[in-house]
């Protein structure tokens, strides 16, 4: 009885390895890579109103964000299309002269395998200069 036992558990504990239990995750991959053409406007006046930049380029997510000075402008940031966005700039933003830079963060995206692996890491362009005059 006892030879039964031990082989019911050991068996047991195959199956469990065997169903992948003990299986890694794997790990995220590089994500798209955005990239910035051209502001509108090209530049602001310091002291100025606020204003609705364009964004053009490629490789834009679904949910791209525009970077003010690395600060994410997530609630201000409309995605128009994979080569074009719109974010809202505030007055306070432009109120003193200097250059501000520009990106857009493509997100991560989280993994979706039965053990949550997978998914992409965050990307980020190469900044474009936004000079406040």
């Amino acid at each position: 009885m006892k030879t039964a036992s031990a082989i019911s558990i050991l068996f047991l504990i195959a199956l469990t390895v065997a169903c992948g239990y003990s299986a890694k995750a794997s790990p995220p991959v590089a994500g798209s890579v955005p990239a910035i053409s051209q502001l509108s406007p090209n530049s602001a006046s310091a002291g100025g109103p606020g204003f609705t930049m364009t964004v053009n380029g490629n490789n834009f997510g679904s949910k791209a964000v525009v970077n003010w000075n690395g600060a994410a402008q997530s609630s201000n940031t409309t995605v128009i299309n994979g080569k074009q966005l719109s974010v809202n700039i505030p007055a306070a933003m432009i109120a003193t002269p200097g250059t501000a830079k520009i990106t857009v963060t493509n997100p991560g995206t989280t993994g979706t395998g039965l053990y949550g692996g997978g998914g992409t890491l965050a990307e980020t362009s190469s900044p474009m200069d936004f000079p406040i005059n």
